[in-house]
């Protein structure tokens, strides 16, 4: 909204309108905006929830301290979702196509996410939704995303073509109605493409078209159908992986904010010509507008983090969990880093995998020996740490280092090749 107004107020030539032309002005506002929200929102729905005494409901799991949780207001996933959209609302360009996704997105998992927790709390039903309408869901998100960024007219990629290859004489031409820059000896050209970054490979650069090779010449005709695929996977299996990861108080929360950070980099650089040259990297036009997202979601997240750490005054439940996951997925696939999703979510994949692992060995060995047996203590990973004695803020403080030093790792790999 602001975006448009300070962009009319320019128009009419008024003295300072013109900073909201800068993302780096309008990022800075974003997470101001979106602090300031969580932070006095936060306290009057905490208030609330406990007044409608919409609690916690704690399974006896034999973890120390986990009945002083009882009662603790959860749903307040409602604070992280209101604090990213309200600011978005105010300072992004809301005609951006990726800004349109990543609303969609959030409001998206959000219903799905409040939906489950409604059924949890006020239907006294732990299960809460059936897994397969929370997949079904994860599904169709997957195809509106995937459909959109392979068919929408706003999306493509910016390829540098050697000048004499691409036949440019001129500094400036019109090539299939499209403006073709020449910048000493390449131009850059406008693309439609299923390309995406790899890491730690020289040609950095991998096309989901490879897998479907076997098809012949067709196979760009048909891409779009395992770019589909591979989105709908990932958008499940992280937002999956973050609701596994809510176990301990700003567990999830300041693990989200240090990939929705890094994320916010990756976009800002992917979205910025010369430093999308200077690495190397694939230049996505009006990715930049992204930067306002990540820090919408980054106030979001340390805002709730005021209140959800330990000893947590509210939980955000599935209603921000599976939010976050998904918002997190998208993003990447929306900058095409979705393949720096297993470095730069690697808490989100140790915490899944430890599930995966626990209940196929349980299941393995009870078939084989008639007694189910174990691989941890306890599943997801942060409760096998529980049972061996290690306190929760320490758990969760390492796990934040961790992610950190994952995040940069997820940076660096843009020049490591």
């Amino acid at each position: 909204m602001f975006f448009y107004l300070f962009k009319y107020l320019d128009q009419l030539n008024v003295p300072g309108a013109g900073v909201f032309e800068y993302i780096s002005f309008r990022a800075a506002s974003t997470v101001i905006t979106s602090l300031i929200i969580s932070l006095i929102i936060g306290k009057g729905i905490i208030r609330l929830l406990q007044k409608k005494q919409i609690g916690e409901v704690v399974r006896d799991l034999g973890l120390e301290g986990q009945y002083k949780k009882e009662g603790t207001p959860t749903m307040g996933g409602i604070i992280i979702l209101s604090s990213i959209i309200i600011p978005v609302l105010l300072f992004a360009d809301l005609k951006n196509i990726y800004v349109i996704l990543m609303l969609v997105t959030t409001v998206w998992l959000g219903l799905i996410g409040f939906l489950d927790d409604y059924i949890k709390i006020f239907k006294k039903n732990k299960a809460g939704l059936a897994g397969k309408f929370k997949i079904f869901g994860q599904v169709v998100l997957g195809v509106i995303v995937g459909v959109t960024l392979y068919f929408s007219d706003q999306v493509y990629i910016v390829k540098k073509v050697p000048a004499a290859k691409a036949g440019v004489i001129s500094t400036i031409e019109k090539s299939g109605g499209e403006d073709v820059r020449k910048n000493k000896n390449y131009v850059y050209r406008k693309q439609k493409s299923t390309l995406t970054t790899i890491p730690f490979f020289k040609n950095n650069e991998f096309d989901y078209a490879y897998l479907v090779s076997f098809i012949g010449k067709n196979r760009d005709k048909w891409a779009w159908l395992v770019f589909v695929l591979v989105v709908i996977f990932i958008v499940t299996a992280v937002s999956n992986g973050a609701n596994l990861s809510d176990g301990l108080d700003g567990l999830a929360t300041g693990s989200s904010a240090i990939m929705g950070t890094t994320l916010g980099i990756l976009a800002y650089l992917s979205g910025n010509v010369i430093y999308a040259d200077y690495l190397n990297i694939m230049y996505l036009p009006n990715t930049g507008e992204l930067v306002i997202y990540a820090s919408a979601f980054l106030g979001a997240t340390v805002g709730f983090l005021w209140y959800n750490s330990y000893p947590a005054q509210v939980f955000m439940g599935d209603t921000g969990s599976l939010s976050l996951g998904g918002i997190i997925a998208v993003f990447a696939i929306i900058i095409r880093k979705e393949l720096l999703i297993p470095i730069l979510c690697g808490i989100f994949l140790v915490e899944s995998i430890s599930v995966i692992m626990q209940v196929s060995w349980f299941k393995y060995t009870k078939r084989k020996y008639g007694e189910g047996r174990r691989i941890f203590r306890m599943a997801p990973i942060h409760h096998h740490y529980q049972l061996k004695g290690y306190p929760e803020p320490k758990i969760v403080t390492r796990f934040w280092i961790v992610g950190i030093m994952l995040a940069v790792l997820t940076i660096v790999t843009l020049k490591i090749r």
